[in-house]
């Protein structure tokens, strides 16, 4: 068995930067024009914005890289361990456009460790005017697996060797105890709080029918829709082109696919095009098998002013069995230019979900200028 070294933060810190235009990589990552001119068609959007979605695979990536490169040791070639996914904890833009014809730099490193897992924290600039601008800063969790029986692996310590990697280092520890405060308090484990409560009463109130007073009847206010009325749904045929190396589907294609429906969900309901602002608490909860069915739902969950938050739920339907399987459930932060109409829950399970949307938006909002 491979002994365990200790790995400093710092070396790890900017080791990696990576170009995606083709401007100044052309001779690095693109050879000729046409690859070039292939390359872009996948990247921009129609737009002329760079497709976010291709970044959200970008960053799946090289969060997995990011985390090889730690778990390597100096007797081996390549890393012994296999590294999954297994949360984008936050995801934020500070920047309303990322331009296609700007260079993008990425840089990460591993941000904090426990035994098995791994926080990664990647930062996106793109050059304009002669300056690398913040563009987006993104947090993942990484968990290690031994590629033998598929147990968790430890992984190489970590250690601060300087005040701002041990605020660094804490800032992992926050956010490990974070996250589990909010598993604990999720709206599939406890009741609403006594405010949540007072919402959903107040939202109810407000959409009964002032001419029966009956619980049975309701109308929408003026200027609002009924949340099961923003639904939009996709199906993915998982084919291997989509594959990683565990044969199994790349969970940045699983985040692409999710956002770009969410974007049409945020489209649709604000007849304005949307801008995401965040991405938040994408748990991988079940691997997708090659040749799966992958049935994507999507909602708009709650709105505030020009504000949108998106639902998206990913499962795998088995023909055979005629079961479902939650694979993965997202949620999307997006801004318009325009307000748009408020959002209303009709049922307790939409109202839950109204809940839901609620602490992530306002989450968004503590970290985000939106």
């Amino acid at each position: 068995m491979l002994s365990r070294r200790w790995f400093s933060l710092s070396k790890a810190h900017t080791f990696l930067i990576r170009m995606l235009t083709s401007s100044s990589s052309g001779s690095q990552v693109f050879q000729n024009m046409e690859e070039v001119r292939s390359r872009l068609r996948e990247i921009v959007g129609a737009s002329t914005n760079w497709r976010f979605g291709r970044i959200l695979e970008d960053l799946d990536s090289l969060g997995v890289l990011i985390c090889y490169t730690h778990t390597k040791h100096e007797a081996t070639l390549r890393s012994p361990l296999s590294i999954v996914t297994a949360l984008v904890d936050k995801i934020g833009l500070w920047k309303q456009h990322i331009h296609p014809d700007c260079d993008i730099k990425f840089t990460g490193n591993v941000s904090w460790v426990g035994n098995t897992s791994m926080e990664v924290k990647i930062h996106m600039l793109q050059l304009l005017d002669g300056i690398y601008c913040p563009t987006l800063d993104a947090t993942f969790v990484m968990v290690a697996r031994d590629p033998e029986n598929k147990r968790p692996a430890f992984v190489n310590p970590l250690v601060a060797e300087t005040p701002e990697e041990e605020e660094i280092f804490k800032e992992g520890e926050k956010n490990k105890i974070r996250r589990l405060e909010s598993s604990k308090a999720s709206l599939l484990k406890v009741a609403p709080t006594a405010d949540e409560r007072n919402i959903i009463h107040n939202i109810f109130l407000n959409t009964l029918d002032s001419r029966t007073m009956s619980f049975r009847s309701r109308v929408l206010p003026p200027n609002s829709v009924w949340m099961e009325d923003t639904a939009l749904k996709s199906l993915e045929i998982c084919h291997p082109q989509e594959r990683n190396i565990f044969n199994r589907i790349f969970g940045g294609f699983l985040m692409r696919k999710a956002y770009e429906l969410g974007w049409a969900t945020a489209y649709s309901y604000g007849n304005s095009r949307p801008y995401v602002v965040a991405v938040d608490d994408i748990m991988f909860q079940k691997p997708v098998d090659i040749g799966s069915l992958l049935l994507l739902s999507s909602k708009v969950c709650y709105t505030e002013k020009n504000n949108i938050q998106v639902r998206v739920h990913s499962e795998v339907y088995d023909p055979n069995t005629r079961v479902h399987h939650t694979t993965n459930v997202f949620h999307f932060t997006f801004m318009l230019e325009k307000e748009i109409p408020d959002v209303f829950p009709k049922t307790y399970g939409e109202s839950m979900l109204y809940l839901d949307g609620k602490r992530h938006f306002d989450s968004s909002m503590k970290e985000y200028i939106i």
